[in-house]
């Protein structure tokens, strides 16, 4: 009963800081552990794909100085990891407008990316400056497009050419997303790919998030039935 694609909204590190009275940044930084932690359990479970919400188009917002802590974090993360990701057998992968990061944090992703493409034993998606609305927008743009050229008729548009058209045209649908720090939303996230996912919140803030409370996650995922639209009697007849 694992599912093969785990998505997690990271949330929490600023309230994390604020319980202990700690700058933000800490919570950023700590938070980073918790993305180490998470990922190499993940990893020894077996689980295909996981994919994190690490930065909103809307985060571009915060304060300046905040923004520019998460690019350095972010960098450094992506330098730290990369041995270990190769080790490991997981590429990375990155969705999102990467062409609003910093120069440098998107040549140091696009490295990242490059020397992970041929690991098969687990993806590590992250996703960067990323809204799923937008992205669902610059699908329907790209569509539109060939249409207007008239290599595609309305006919021809379904559900598959739009998940092909999206950012994660390469990854399969989410199985089970979580959400850290009691906030019960899903703020953009993969509103297309997590449409029949398995929702799991929990109050822990993303910091203190590891092995443990993964494991707790995974356990009401394997505890629930996925219908899809069938009844108890359909399923069993499938088994």
């Amino acid at each position: 009963m694992l599912p093969e694609h785990v998505a997690i909204i990271m949330d929490g590190n600023g309230r994390w800081a604020q319980r202990r009275e700690l700058p933000r940044t800490s919570g950023h930084e700590q938070g980073a552990e918790a993305v180490r932690r998470t990922v190499r359990h993940a990893r020894r479970l077996g689980i295909r794909y996981l994919t994190l919400f690490a930065f909103s188009t809307l985060n571009w917002a915060r304060p300046q100085e905040e923004v520019h802590e998460l690019m350095l974090l972010l960098e450094s993360f992506l330098r730290d990891e990369r041995e270990e990701l190769l080790e490991n057998g997981i590429r990375l992968m990155a969705i999102g407008e990467r062409e609003l990061l910093p120069p440098q944090v998107r040549r140091v992703l696009e490295e990242t990316e490059a020397v992970t493409a041929h690991c098969e034993d687990m993806v590590l998606v992250l996703a960067v400056s990323y809204d799923g609305r937008r992205d669902l927008v610059r699908a329907v743009r790209q569509i539109t497009a060939l249409a207007s050229r008239g290599e595609l008729l309305p006919a021809d548009v379904s559900e598959e050419l739009i998940a092909r058209s999206l950012s994660t045209a390469h990854i399969p649908d989410v199985d089970l997303l979580v959400r850290t720090s009691g906030e019960i939303r899903l703020s953009g996230f993969l509103p297309f790919e997590a449409c029949y996912a398995e929702l799991y919140f929990t109050d822990t803030h993303w910091p203190d998030f590891g092995e443990a409370q993964l494991d707790e996650a995974l356990a009401t995922y394997a505890r629930r039935q996925r219908r899809f639209g069938l009844i108890d009697a359909q399923i069993a007849g499938m088994v």
